[in-house]
């Protein structure tokens, strides 16, 4: 399929999302290549579970994506590369699903580790055929790809925060429901007293009303709320936005090998 971060693929400009975390390499290793650790963080994954490992390291899995009434099934190869001279580390990704709902289709992605004297810069860069048929791919641009790529952005803050404070994903999860619900309510406070301010001609109510809507929507979140907006959506630079050469390498997904080993649920 070609550069399967390129225009081969699709269309559509690939997604590109990039923060810096205070820890080490290590633990960013460690916390998004465990199966077990990466779903807790990464909104973009339910459940993974490896298949295999081939004679290159290449590992095979399924991975699952729980929605209200259905669970998106699909299965992907991975390749990870800590031994680089430059002290950097790669990881590369092929996936694939043969669900009909998927609004994602074959696709592929890498993830860069760059050390810096604070840390390091965590960057993901992935492309995809939409799933879905024509209905996708007409609400790809609009819909899916950019909510995609602000799950992507708030995965990536989720994961800084363990990562940095060890502020589990979960409570920081929750501490962002508790957030917009309180931006929320501050919004309907302010139309409850700008109606108000309109039947008793009131400008002081007004006012207030104008100061509620500025504090919901611009006051600064908690620390430990988790926010895409502290993500890079573009590459700063030509080799940050590029795929490794690892991934044209990489295989296919094989569906009809581990189709028979798709995650069960849990009893």
């Amino acid at each position: 399929m070609g550069n399967r971060l390129g225009r081969s693929v699709s269309a559509r400009k690939p997604l590109y999302i990039e923060i810096r975390i205070n820890a080490s390499l290590d633990r960013v290793w460690e916390l998004s290549q465990d199966p077990q650790a990466h779903p807790r963080w990464d909104l973009r994954f339910s459940r993974i579970v490896p298949i295999g490992e081939d004679e290159q390291c290449q590992v095979r899995f399924c991975y699952e994506f729980l929605l209200p009434l259905h669970t998106i099934r699909g299965t992907g190869t991975s390749l990870g590369h800590r031994q680089r001279a430059d002290g950097q580390a790669t990881s590369v990704l092929k996936f694939d699903t043969a669900d009909p709902l998927s609004p994602i289709g074959p696709g592929a992605g890498y993830w860069r580790y760059i050390p810096t004297e604070d840390g390091l810069r965590f960057i993901t860069g992935y492309n995809y055929e939409p799933g879905m048929g024509l209905v996708g791919k007409a609400f790809d641009s609009s819909i899916i790809r950019p909510a995609l790529g602000w799950a992507t952005a708030l995965s990536f803050d989720r994961l800084r925060l363990w990562a940095e404070s060890d502020l589990e994903p979960q409570i920081s999860r929750n501490r962002w429901f508790l957030d917009a619900g309180a931006r929320t309510g501050g919004v309907l406070v302010a139309v409850g007293l700008f109606r108000r301010a309109l039947s008793k001609r009131s400008t002081a109510m007004a006012a207030l009303s104008g100061a509620a809507v500025a504090i919901a929507c611009f006051a600064e979140p908690h620390w430990s709320v988790p926010r895409a907006g502290r993500c890079l959506r573009n590459a700063p630079d030509e080799r940050s936005g590029r795929a490794p050469s690892t991934l044209a390498g990489l295989r296919e997904p094989d569906h009809a090998g581990i189709a028979n080993k798709q995650p069960k649920e849990k009893k």
